[in-house]
């Protein structure tokens, strides 16, 4: 059974988006897009909430992203993906499978059947919901040398305790901490 594993990059102030969903602040470079293909390589689904699907789907099948990032449209585009929404009532990029209701049930099957690790990218609401269901196993947190001052975190409202595993400086100055839930209550 694969781990579920949140990966997104953050300020040094905590924030996954700035005012306005801005992500522009993100330090994205060939040394962490090398990180992420070989990381994705223990990987083979990636979950969204619609917000960050809807994103990730207007860009990553688009002739664009195909020339100018190729190593990680190629992840993007062929690996399963799943979006959990409500309110989406269609799905138009490939392999993607659009789940509605029985979050929780469907994600215990489809960790259960996985044998490769389970990716999740920004995402806010869906992180938040699997992080009080208690389904994330792994957080790794790309903290980008600069502070938003404000924006939105995907803690919000959730107090827990982290124990780290593992870090790793790049040379743009982004600093990643891969964690665990620690299992002593705050």
């Amino acid at each position: 059974m694969g781990k579920i594993i949140v990966f997104n990059m953050v300020s040094a102030d905590g924030y996954f988006e700035g005012k306005n969903n801005d992500i522009s602040w993100h330090r994205v470079d060939k040394e962490v897009n090398d990180y992420f293909i070989k990381e994705a390589e223990r990987a083979d689904t990636i979950l969204f909430g619609r917000k960050t699907y809807q994103l990730m789907e207007s860009f990553w099948p688009t002739q664009k992203a195909i020339e100018t990032d190729p190593g990680i449209a190629e992840i993007m585009n062929s690996y399963s993906k799943i979006v959990f929404s409500k309110t989406l009532e269609n799905i138009t990029w490939n392999n993607t499978l659009l789940i509605k209701e029985n979050l929780e049930q469907n994600l215990d099957r489809i960790k259960s059947k996985s044998t490769k690790d389970i990716m999740i990218f920004g995402s806010a609401h869906l992180c938040q919901t699997l992080i009080q269901g208690g389904f994330i196993d792994e957080f790794r947190l790309m903290i980008n040398p600069v502070v938003l001052g404000a924006g939105r975190t995907m803690f919000e409202n959730i107090k827990m305790e982290f124990q780290l595993l593992k870090t790793r400086v790049f040379g743009n100055g982004n600093i990643l901490c891969q964690y665990i839930k620690r299992d002593d209550k705050l």
